[in-house]
């Protein structure tokens, strides 16, 4: 398992960054700001962008800024400010690609039961951060993290990002973070993606980020091991994911309440 940094007994920590990457000077601007929040609060720190986005709704959606160039900004975000960085890869020849340049493999929700995938991403050696796939329960994850393990790789995180709730909204089962925990790997809550409400008329996945520190306090409050957000300066013109990004100027405020309530319960 990755080695974090400023990591308290007790703490929880965090992934955060912004959906994709946009360009250098953003992706570095983000991470700047955010190293300095979670220093100060000693919250241990991956920065997370997606290289390219695969998964998109409409075929004129914005994919990235180009494989090794958005590569090059992760590796660069990782050796200025000495933090972990993780990304999502979507097929298995991509694995060994994006290994090159981050601490930690993400494997898409959706794709969570492709065994070919994790079986690669395994390979690597780096920690699999393995996304709970919307039409899973939190116990089948149990297999997702079995192909990881039987292929020799014991560096596995799970994730929780929500559970489809009808047609154009997911919702979050608390119950399923302290199942998977009795798994013995980490467990983070993606706040941001569970706010998601995709499959709208219009192509574009929408999203309620007010209720962010909602979703987030309670994630907490249930003894969760990591927290996922992504952030943005600007989520109206981000280029991905913006209705439910979090502005960065608000991070601030609300790591700091879930410190407090993480100390509250230890």
């Amino acid at each position: 398992m990755i080695e974090l940094k400023n990591n308290p007994a007790g703490n929880f920590f965090l992934l955060a960054g912004p959906c994709v990457i946009e360009g250098e000077e953003m992706a570095m601007r983000i991470a700047e700001r955010v190293v300095k929040i979670t220093e100060a609060l000693q919250i241990p720190y991956v920065f997370k962008g997606s290289y390219r986005k695969a998964n998109r709704s409409r075929l004129d959606s914005f994919t990235g800024i180009g494989d090794e160039k958005a590569l090059k900004v992760l590796q660069k975000v990782r050796d200025t400010f000495g933090v972990p960085t993780v990304t999502d890869i979507h097929s298995a020849e991509e694995a060994e690609m994006a290994a090159e340049y981050v601490d930690i493999l993400q494997i898409p929700a959706f794709l969570c039961r492709q065994t070919d995938l994790l079986v690669a991403a395994a390979k690597t050696g780096k920690t699999i951060n393995i996304k709970k796939g919307q039409f899973l329960s939190p116990l089948a994850m149990q297999f997702a993290a079995d192909k990881v393990v039987e292929t020799g790789n014991k560096n596995v995180m799970l994730t929780e990002r929500g559970t489809t709730f009808g047609y154009q909204d997911l919702v979050v089962d608390y119950r399923g973070i302290p199942e998977m925990q009795t798994f013995g790997y980490p467990v983070i809550l993606d706040v941001t993606h569970s706010l998601q409400q995709p499959n709208q008329t219009s192509g574009v996945t929408g999203g309620m980020p007010q209720l962010i520190e909602t979703i987030a306090k309670a994630g907490i409050s249930v003894g969760v091991d990591g927290i996922f957000i992504e952030t943005h300066e600007n989520p109206a013109v981000a280029k991905s994911d913006g209705a439910n990004m979090l502005k960065l100027v608000l991070l601030e405020g609300l790591l700091t309440k879930l410190v407090r309530i993480r100390e509250a319960i230890k």
